[in-house]
C-alpha cells in the first residue's frame, strides 16, 4: 500500500463534499500537472491519501482511500490527462497545519514542503505514521 496527500481549495472541492459522496467517492479531477498525474498513475485501489484543504486552511482534515485507479479525466478537452476516484475514510481528530508540518524537523523532506504546488504528492510510511500522529488519528 502507498500512501498520498490530496490538496483541494475548500471552496471549491471541501472534506464536506468529500463525506457527502459516502460510499461512491469522487473523482479527482482537473489536474493538470504532469508530475502530479504521475503519482495518481502510480495509485493503486485500496492506497490511502491524506485529504488537505489549501488556499486559506492549509491543514489535513481528513483521510480517504482510492477507489478506482486512473482513467481519463472526462474535464480534460485534450484527452491528455487522468484521474482517479477517492473516498472518504475519516475525518482526522486534529486538523495538522501547514505551519505545524514545516516545524517538525522529521518533515522536511516531505513532498508537500518541497514541491508546495503540486496537487497530488507522496508520502512516505514515515511521514504517514507521524502526520497520523499530529492528528491524534488512528486506522
Amino acid at each position: 500500500m502507498a500512501y498520498w496527500l490530496f490538496k483541494s481549495e475548500p471552496n471549491t472541492w471541501s472534506w464536506d463534499d468529500q463525506l457527502a459522496k459516502a460510499d461512491a467517492g469522487e473523482g479527482w479531477d482537473g489536474v493538470r500537472n504532469h508530475q502530479a498525474g504521475n503519482n495518481m498513475k502510480a495509485m493503486e485501489i485500496g492506497d490511502l491519501g491524506f485529504f488537505y484543504h489549501s488556499v486559506s486552511e492549509k491543514q489535513i482534515v481528513g483521510i480517504v482511500d482510492v477507489i478506482e485507479k486512473w482513467h481519463l479525466d472526462p474535464t480534460d478537452p485534450s484527452g491528455k490527462f487522468g484521474m482517479v476516484t477517492v473516498r472518504a475514510v475519516t475525518s482526522v481528530t486534529a486538523p495538522v497545519t501547514l505551519a505545524q508540518i514545516k516545524s517538525e524537523q522529521r518533515l522536511a523532506d516531505f513532498a508537500l514542503v518541497r514541491q508546495s504546488r503540486l496537487s497530488v504528492v507522496p508520502v512516505t510510511d514515515e511521514e504517514w505514521a507521524l502526520l497520523l500522529s499530529m492528528a491524534q488519528t488512528s486506522l
